[in-house]
Parts: C-alpha cells; sequence; structure tokens
C-alpha cells in the first residue's frame, strides 16, 4: 500500500538524518519489511526514482531503494547519513582522513549525496538538502543508531572532525563518554552511540566495524520469528535496551530489532 508522505525539513548539519537501504529487489524488500515491521511505503520519489520511503505509524522511519539507482555500487546494508551543509567540503574532510568515498557526490531526488566508509570500513552516507522530518532515537517508532567499531575514542575523532561534533549554539551537539562508550547528543538526545569492541578482519560481518541501526518494536521475539518466516535469518543479540536480535533480510543487509525500555 502507497501512502503520502509527511513533511521535509533541512536537518541539523553534522546529525544523522536518514537511514537507507539499496536492494536488487525492491517489491520484496517492501514485502519482506511490512512483514517484519508493519511498514507502509510512500512512493511519490522524494528521495529519487526507484526510491520508497518506510512509515511507521504515519511517519517516515527509512528508505529503500533499488539499484537501478544512481547508487549502482552501493553495497546492501542499511546506511544512516548524515546532513551537510556541503556534501563536497564533507566528502574531502573525509578523504582527507584517510577515509572513502566510494559514490558521488552526486544529485539525488531534490538533494545531493555520498556514500562513504570510515577508517575501519564501516558504511555512512552524507546528505545535502531537505529530508523527511526524522529524529533517531526517538521514543516510538524512529529507529537509533550505534557504530560498532574497533576503537570509540577513535571514531569519534574522526566523525567529529568530519562533522564538527561536538559544537555549541542552536544547533548544538554534544559530545560525552560513557561507560567505555561514546555517545553524541542533539539537544540532549542521544542520536548516536559509538561502542568499541569490533574485529576488523571478522569473517562473521555481525562483528565487523559496521553502522547498526535499530528498529523498536514491541516484541522482539515476534519480531524475529516474522523475519524467519519472511525469508530471513535471525540471531539473538543481547543488549541493555531490552530483547534483541539481529536479522539478516534476505539480501543480506543486517539490522536489529529492540524493544525499547523506556530508558
Amino acid at each position: 500500500m502507497t501512502m503520502p508522505i509527511t513533511t521535509v525539513a533541512p536537518p541539523v548539519r553534522g546529525a544523522p538524518c536518514w537511514v537507507n537501504l539499496l536492494v536488487r529487489d525492491l517489491a520484496a524488500a517492501r514485502a519482506f519489511y511490512s512483514a517484519v515491521l508493519g511498514w507502509k511505503f510512500d512512493g511519490s520519489g522524494l528521495l529519487g526514482e526507484g526510491f520508497s520511503v518506510a512509515l511507521a505509524d504515519g511517519r517516515p522511519v527509512a528508505g529503500i531503494g533499488w539499484t537501478r539507482s544512481p547508487f549502482l555500487a552501493a553495497p546492501t546494508v542499511w546506511t544512516p547519513y548524515f546532513a551537510s551543509a556541503d556534501v563536497n567540503v564533507s566528502a574531502d574532510r573525509i578523504r582527507e582522513r584517510g577515509a572513502t568515498v566510494a559514490v558521488g557526490p552526486l544529485a539525488v531526488g531534490e538533494g545531493r549525496a555520498a556514500i562513504a566508509s570510515d577508517r575501519d570500513g564501516a558504511v555512512f552516507g552524507i546528505w545535502e538538502g531537505s529530508a523527511p522530518v526524522w529524529s533517531p532515537g526517538a521514543a516510538g517508532t524512529s529507529p537509533w543508531l550505534e557504530l560498532w567499531t574497533r576503537d570509540a575514542f577513535e571514531a569519534a575523532l574522526f566523525y567529529g572532525e568530519v562533522f564538527s561534533w561536538p559544537r555549541p549554539g542552536p544547533d548544538a551537539i554534544d559530545v560525552a563518554y560513557e561507560e567505555e562508550q561514546v555517545v553524541a547528543r542533539m539537544a540532549g538526545h542521544p542520536m548516536a552511540v559509538l561502542s568499541g569492541g569490533a574485529v576488523g578482519s571478522a569473517p562473521d560481518p555481525r562483528i565487523r566495524p559496521r553502522w547498526i541501526v535499530h528498529f523498536p518494536v514491541e516484541d522482539a521475539a515476534r519480531a524475529a520469528a516474522q523475519a524467519d518466516r519472511a525469508g530471513g535469518e535471525t540471531f539473538p543479540a543481547p543488549g541493555v535496551r531490552g530483547s534483541e536480535y539481529v536479522v539478516r533480510d534476505p539480501e543480506g543487509a543486517l539490522f536489529t530489532v529492540a524493544e525499547e525500555t523506556g530508558d
């Protein structure tokens, strides 16, 4: 079912503003995520031709696109995007710090974007332009983001230099070191958690450096069972926020379903 999207607005620069997945079979992916997470989809082309905006309880939460889009060479992974006032400047900062810009910058829909990987290989995106109103980690339907990396402190330095963390002012972003993690906050609200312990050469992609997208659900075990029935694969993942499962979708993309604890 296609539903109208809500509203768009310029996101806070340097903050996560979206998560996106690129797939080979868009119809199959939409069916899978509808079954597991109950999503509806808007196909108005806001994010470009071949992209759909996923809606949960009427709110935009993610995008799914097919690989006939301009991002043909992009990997099949859930990718967080960070807002940039100038995607070219952000791409230059990434390269100057020894990381990789794999795709772009180029025009996508009503904005400009690039896909990069940090020095440990975790994939992320940069977005310049307005975006669906979206708040990472907000209570309810929005996902929260965690970077699983070798060294959280080193990763914080990299992302801080690329996206100007920490930063005072009306669009302030704060960074704090808490219990061996780095927590980046916007207006006092966590927008990303950076955790160490990943193994770069591990054969299991679940423990290699990557950005983890956690989607909130009421019942993680039920969501995991639905994923199994829909052709995915699931693994228990003990977490601090309650019951969690790592899910591998039919095309291999990893994400987490997690029960919120109200913290």
